[in-house]
Protein backbone atom coordinates (compact mmCIF):
# COMPACT_ATOMS: atom_id res chain seq x y z
CA UNK A 1 0.00 0.00 0.00
CA UNK A 2 1.42 3.67 -0.41
CA UNK A 3 2.11 5.60 2.21
CA UNK A 4 -0.57 8.34 3.42
CA UNK A 5 1.27 11.22 2.11
CA UNK A 6 1.52 10.77 -1.69
CA UNK A 7 -0.79 12.89 -3.62
CA UNK A 8 -2.85 9.79 -5.11
CA UNK A 9 -3.85 7.93 -1.73
CA UNK A 10 -4.37 11.58 -0.12
CA UNK A 11 -6.76 12.23 -2.51
CA UNK A 12 -9.15 8.98 -2.10
CA UNK A 13 -9.28 10.06 1.18
CA UNK A 14 -9.65 13.80 1.59
CA UNK A 15 -13.63 13.61 1.48
CA UNK A 16 -13.91 11.48 4.28
CA UNK A 17 -11.26 13.75 6.67
CA UNK A 18 -13.04 17.08 5.36
CA UNK A 19 -15.98 15.39 6.86
CA UNK A 20 -13.79 14.23 10.18
CA UNK A 21 -13.61 17.53 10.60
CA UNK A 22 -16.52 18.74 10.15
CA UNK A 23 -17.96 16.07 12.98
CA UNK A 24 -15.33 16.65 14.89
CA UNK A 25 -16.29 20.64 15.02
CA UNK A 26 -19.79 19.87 15.76
CA UNK A 27 -20.03 17.43 17.97
CA UNK A 28 -17.52 19.72 20.16
CA UNK A 29 -20.19 22.45 19.70
CA UNK A 30 -22.86 19.72 20.91
CA UNK A 31 -21.29 19.56 24.38
CA UNK A 32 -20.20 23.58 24.62
CA UNK A 33 -24.11 24.13 24.13
CA UNK A 34 -24.91 20.89 26.65
CA UNK A 35 -22.75 22.55 29.35
CA UNK A 36 -20.18 20.70 29.10
CA UNK A 37 -16.38 21.84 30.01
CA UNK A 38 -13.94 20.26 27.80
CA UNK A 39 -10.99 18.78 29.78
CA UNK A 40 -7.53 17.95 28.82
CA UNK A 41 -6.05 14.92 30.97
CA UNK A 42 -2.67 13.64 31.03
CA UNK A 43 -2.07 11.27 28.39
CA UNK A 44 0.51 9.51 30.76
CA UNK A 45 -0.81 7.75 33.80
CA UNK A 46 0.38 4.97 36.32
CA UNK A 47 -1.54 2.82 35.61
CA UNK A 48 -3.69 2.36 32.26
CA UNK A 49 -6.99 1.33 33.58
CA UNK A 50 -8.94 -2.31 34.84
CA UNK A 51 -8.63 -3.68 31.26
CA UNK A 52 -8.02 -7.55 31.82
CA UNK A 53 -7.41 -8.27 27.92
CA UNK A 54 -5.78 -4.64 26.70
CA UNK A 55 -2.46 -4.18 26.18
CA UNK A 56 -1.05 -0.58 27.02
CA UNK A 57 1.91 1.41 25.38
CA UNK A 58 4.55 1.84 27.99
CA UNK A 59 6.01 5.32 28.38
CA UNK A 60 8.61 7.26 30.74
CA UNK A 61 6.84 7.40 33.89
CA UNK A 62 4.44 4.96 33.38
CA UNK A 63 1.93 4.21 30.13
CA UNK A 64 0.00 6.01 27.44
CA UNK A 65 -3.52 6.38 28.81
CA UNK A 66 -6.21 3.82 27.29
CA UNK A 67 -8.86 5.58 28.18
CA UNK A 68 -8.90 9.18 30.08
CA UNK A 69 -11.48 7.59 32.91
CA UNK A 70 -9.24 7.53 36.05
CA UNK A 71 -7.84 11.17 35.50
CA UNK A 72 -11.93 12.72 34.61
CA UNK A 73 -13.18 10.72 37.60
CA UNK A 74 -10.43 12.31 39.78
CA UNK A 75 -11.84 15.82 37.99
CA UNK A 76 -15.71 14.76 39.19
CA UNK A 77 -14.26 14.13 42.72
CA UNK A 78 -12.41 17.47 42.31
CA UNK A 79 -16.20 19.21 41.96
CA UNK A 80 -17.12 19.39 38.22
CA UNK A 81 -20.42 18.07 37.05
CA UNK A 82 -20.31 17.79 32.92
CA UNK A 83 -16.54 17.20 31.36
CA UNK A 84 -15.67 15.50 28.02
CA UNK A 85 -12.56 14.48 25.94
CA UNK A 86 -11.66 14.61 22.67
CA UNK A 87 -8.71 13.30 21.86
CA UNK A 88 -6.11 10.40 21.28
CA UNK A 89 -5.79 7.17 23.08
CA UNK A 90 -3.61 4.29 22.73
CA UNK A 91 -3.67 -0.18 23.00
CA UNK A 92 -1.25 -1.69 21.94
CA UNK A 93 -1.42 -4.21 19.30
CA UNK A 94 -5.14 -3.18 18.00
CA UNK A 95 -5.03 -2.81 14.49
CA UNK A 96 -7.71 -3.91 11.63
CA UNK A 97 -10.03 -2.14 9.60
CA UNK A 98 -12.06 -0.64 13.15
CA UNK A 99 -8.87 -0.47 14.94
CA UNK A 100 -6.05 1.46 14.90
CA UNK A 101 -3.45 1.56 18.12
CA UNK A 102 -3.81 4.93 18.36
CA UNK A 103 -7.09 6.45 18.09
CA UNK A 104 -9.38 9.03 19.13
CA UNK A 105 -12.22 9.13 21.75
CA UNK A 106 -15.05 10.99 22.97
CA UNK A 107 -15.41 10.23 26.70
CA UNK A 108 -17.99 12.73 29.20
CA UNK A 109 -19.10 12.17 32.26
CA UNK A 110 -22.51 13.59 34.17
CA UNK A 111 -22.59 13.97 37.46
CA UNK A 112 -25.62 13.66 39.26
CA UNK A 113 -26.87 11.80 36.60
CA UNK A 114 -28.66 8.31 35.61
CA UNK A 115 -27.16 6.28 33.07
CA UNK A 116 -30.21 6.27 31.41
CA UNK A 117 -29.25 9.93 30.05
CA UNK A 118 -25.97 9.18 29.17
CA UNK A 119 -27.18 6.53 27.15
CA UNK A 120 -29.90 9.49 25.20
CA UNK A 121 -26.39 11.41 24.89
CA UNK A 122 -24.84 8.78 22.41
CA UNK A 123 -28.04 8.70 20.38
CA UNK A 124 -27.76 12.48 20.14
CA UNK A 125 -23.92 12.29 19.52
CA UNK A 126 -24.01 10.18 16.60
CA UNK A 127 -27.11 11.75 15.00
CA UNK A 128 -24.94 14.99 15.49
CA UNK A 129 -22.03 13.57 13.54
CA UNK A 130 -24.46 11.92 11.16
CA UNK A 131 -25.69 15.49 10.10
CA UNK A 132 -22.41 17.01 10.02
CA UNK A 133 -21.77 14.20 7.16
CA UNK A 134 -25.07 15.27 5.64
CA UNK A 135 -25.78 11.64 6.08
CA UNK A 136 -29.12 9.82 6.39
CA UNK A 137 -28.06 6.16 7.25
CA UNK A 138 -25.00 4.79 8.74
CA UNK A 139 -22.94 2.23 6.77
CA UNK A 140 -20.83 -0.63 7.09
CA UNK A 141 -20.03 -3.94 4.86
CA UNK A 142 -23.28 -3.00 3.11
CA UNK A 143 -24.85 -2.70 6.34
CA UNK A 144 -27.58 0.34 7.01
CA UNK A 145 -28.64 1.66 9.82
CA UNK A 146 -30.63 4.96 10.26
CA UNK A 147 -29.69 6.73 13.27
CA UNK A 148 -32.51 9.16 13.15
CA UNK A 149 -35.24 6.40 14.36
CA UNK A 150 -35.97 5.35 17.38
CA UNK A 151 -33.07 3.24 18.80
CA UNK A 152 -33.40 -0.21 20.14
CA UNK A 153 -32.81 -1.45 23.88
CA UNK A 154 -32.29 -4.94 24.79
CA UNK A 155 -30.92 -6.73 28.06
CA UNK A 156 -27.66 -8.89 27.37
CA UNK A 157 -29.47 -11.85 28.93
CA UNK A 158 -32.39 -11.06 26.51
CA UNK A 159 -30.10 -10.71 23.40
CA UNK A 160 -28.64 -13.97 24.27
CA UNK A 161 -31.95 -15.49 24.64
CA UNK A 162 -33.16 -14.32 21.33
CA UNK A 163 -30.32 -14.02 19.06
CA UNK A 164 -27.64 -16.50 19.76
CA UNK A 165 -27.77 -20.06 19.40
CA UNK A 166 -25.50 -21.09 22.51
CA UNK A 167 -26.70 -19.60 26.19
CA UNK A 168 -25.28 -17.21 28.11
CA UNK A 169 -21.94 -18.39 28.83
CA UNK A 170 -20.85 -18.02 33.20
CA UNK A 171 -17.11 -18.05 32.26
CA UNK A 172 -15.19 -14.52 31.51
CA UNK A 173 -13.23 -15.46 28.14
CA UNK A 174 -16.70 -17.80 26.57
CA UNK A 175 -18.96 -15.05 27.17
CA UNK A 176 -16.86 -12.59 25.18
CA UNK A 177 -16.12 -14.77 22.35
CA UNK A 178 -20.17 -15.84 22.42
CA UNK A 179 -21.38 -12.13 22.48
CA UNK A 180 -18.85 -11.30 19.70
CA UNK A 181 -19.41 -14.25 17.19
CA UNK A 182 -23.33 -14.40 17.91
CA UNK A 183 -24.60 -11.27 18.98
CA UNK A 184 -22.55 -7.83 17.94
CA UNK A 185 -23.27 -8.90 14.41
CA UNK A 186 -26.90 -8.63 14.74
CA UNK A 187 -26.99 -5.15 16.18
CA UNK A 188 -27.73 -2.18 15.03
CA UNK A 189 -29.15 -3.45 11.75
CA UNK A 190 -31.95 -0.35 10.42
CA UNK A 191 -31.30 1.15 14.12
CA UNK A 192 -28.96 1.68 16.63
CA UNK A 193 -29.30 -0.82 19.46
CA UNK A 194 -28.31 -0.21 22.96
CA UNK A 195 -26.78 -3.58 24.88
CA UNK A 196 -28.03 -2.84 28.36
CA UNK A 197 -27.46 -4.77 31.77
CA UNK A 198 -24.13 -6.72 31.85
CA UNK A 199 -23.42 -9.38 33.98
CA UNK A 200 -21.55 -8.03 37.33
CA UNK A 201 -18.44 -9.92 36.33
CA UNK A 202 -18.27 -8.31 32.84
CA UNK A 203 -18.17 -4.57 34.57
CA UNK A 204 -15.57 -4.16 36.83
CA UNK A 205 -15.87 0.02 36.59
CA UNK A 206 -19.76 0.17 36.97
CA UNK A 207 -22.19 0.14 40.06
CA UNK A 208 -24.48 -2.82 40.43
CA UNK A 209 -27.83 -2.13 39.07
CA UNK A 210 -30.68 -1.38 41.29
CA UNK A 211 -33.47 -3.61 40.33
CA UNK A 212 -30.93 -6.75 39.90
CA UNK A 213 -27.32 -7.14 41.97
CA UNK A 214 -26.76 -9.80 39.18
CA UNK A 215 -25.93 -7.12 36.32
CA UNK A 216 -24.09 -3.90 36.19
CA UNK A 217 -25.37 -0.52 34.60
CA UNK A 218 -23.38 -0.55 31.96
CA UNK A 219 -24.63 -1.00 28.06
CA UNK A 220 -22.81 -0.39 24.76
CA UNK A 221 -24.15 1.15 21.85
CA UNK A 222 -24.01 -0.66 18.50
CA UNK A 223 -24.76 0.65 15.01
CA UNK A 224 -24.37 -2.16 11.55
CA UNK A 225 -22.69 -4.42 13.81
CA UNK A 226 -20.11 -2.35 15.37
CA UNK A 227 -19.71 -1.14 18.52
CA UNK A 228 -19.55 2.92 18.92
CA UNK A 229 -19.46 3.21 22.81
CA UNK A 230 -19.44 1.75 26.13
CA UNK A 231 -21.13 3.44 29.21
CA UNK A 232 -21.55 3.08 32.52
CA UNK A 233 -23.36 3.97 36.02
CA UNK A 234 -20.24 4.60 37.52
CA UNK A 235 -18.88 2.62 40.30
CA UNK A 236 -18.21 5.10 43.07
CA UNK A 237 -17.43 2.88 46.36
CA UNK A 238 -13.10 2.58 46.82
CA UNK A 239 -13.56 -0.80 48.60
CA UNK A 240 -15.11 -2.53 45.89
CA UNK A 241 -13.85 -0.99 43.08
CA UNK A 242 -9.81 -1.90 44.77
CA UNK A 243 -11.07 -5.71 45.14
CA UNK A 244 -12.35 -5.37 41.41
CA UNK A 245 -8.91 -3.95 40.25
CA UNK A 246 -7.59 -6.72 41.85
CA UNK A 247 -9.62 -9.45 40.45
CA UNK A 248 -8.92 -7.67 36.91
CA UNK A 249 -5.36 -7.93 37.49
CA UNK A 250 -5.14 -11.75 38.79
CA UNK A 251 -6.93 -12.59 35.51
CA UNK A 252 -4.83 -10.35 33.48
CA UNK A 253 -1.63 -11.94 35.12
CA UNK A 254 -2.78 -15.66 34.52
CA UNK A 255 -4.02 -14.92 31.17
CA UNK A 256 -0.81 -12.46 29.90
CA UNK A 257 1.92 -12.98 32.20
CA UNK A 258 1.47 -9.09 33.11
CA UNK A 259 -0.18 -6.64 35.58
CA UNK A 260 -0.94 -2.78 35.79
CA UNK A 261 -0.38 -1.20 39.41
CA UNK A 262 -3.30 -0.34 41.10
CA UNK A 263 -3.60 3.12 41.15
CA UNK A 264 -4.19 4.10 44.80
CA UNK A 265 -4.38 8.03 43.84
CA UNK A 266 -7.48 6.91 41.79
CA UNK A 267 -9.36 4.87 44.55
CA UNK A 268 -8.56 7.95 47.21
CA UNK A 269 -10.36 10.04 44.78
CA UNK A 270 -13.33 7.99 43.89
CA UNK A 271 -14.57 7.92 47.81
CA UNK A 272 -15.40 11.58 46.83
CA UNK A 273 -16.58 11.69 44.12
CA UNK A 274 -20.54 11.88 43.60
CA UNK A 275 -23.05 9.25 41.72
CA UNK A 276 -22.15 9.82 37.83
CA UNK A 277 -22.56 8.13 34.43
CA UNK A 278 -20.15 8.16 31.48
CA UNK A 279 -19.33 7.06 28.46
CA UNK A 280 -16.21 6.03 25.99
CA UNK A 281 -17.33 6.56 22.27
CA UNK A 282 -14.79 5.84 19.46
CA UNK A 283 -14.84 9.16 17.33
CA UNK A 284 -13.59 7.35 14.33
CA UNK A 285 -15.61 4.57 14.18
CA UNK A 286 -18.44 6.87 13.98
CA UNK A 287 -17.03 8.86 11.45
CA UNK A 288 -16.20 5.85 9.66
CA UNK A 289 -20.17 4.55 9.55
CA UNK A 290 -21.18 8.54 8.89
CA UNK A 291 -18.88 8.64 5.76
CA UNK A 292 -18.95 5.22 4.61
CA UNK A 293 -15.09 4.53 4.59
CA UNK A 294 -14.19 0.96 4.32
CA UNK A 295 -11.03 1.44 6.98
CA UNK A 296 -10.44 3.12 10.15
CA UNK A 297 -7.05 4.64 8.07
CA UNK A 298 -9.62 6.53 5.35
CA UNK A 299 -10.46 8.65 8.41
CA UNK A 300 -7.13 8.99 10.04
CA UNK A 301 -5.12 11.96 8.88
CA UNK A 302 -2.06 10.22 9.31
CA UNK A 303 -2.49 6.64 9.58
CA UNK A 304 0.28 4.23 11.01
Amino acid sequence: MSAYWERSRHADRRLFLAARTAILRTVRGWFERNGFTEVEPNLVVPSPGAETHIEAVAADGGYLHTSPEFAMKRLLAAGERRIFYLGKCWRKGEAGPLHAPEFTMIEWYRAGAPYEEIMDDCIEVVRVAARAANASALTWRKRSCDPFTAAERISVRDAFAQLSPVPMPADSDAFSAALVQHVEPQLGDGALTLLTEYPISEAALARRSPRDPSVAERFELYSCGVELANGFGELTDPVEQRRRLIEAMDEKEKRYGQRWPIDEDFLAALAHMPPASGVAMGFDRVVMLATGARHINDVLWTPQ
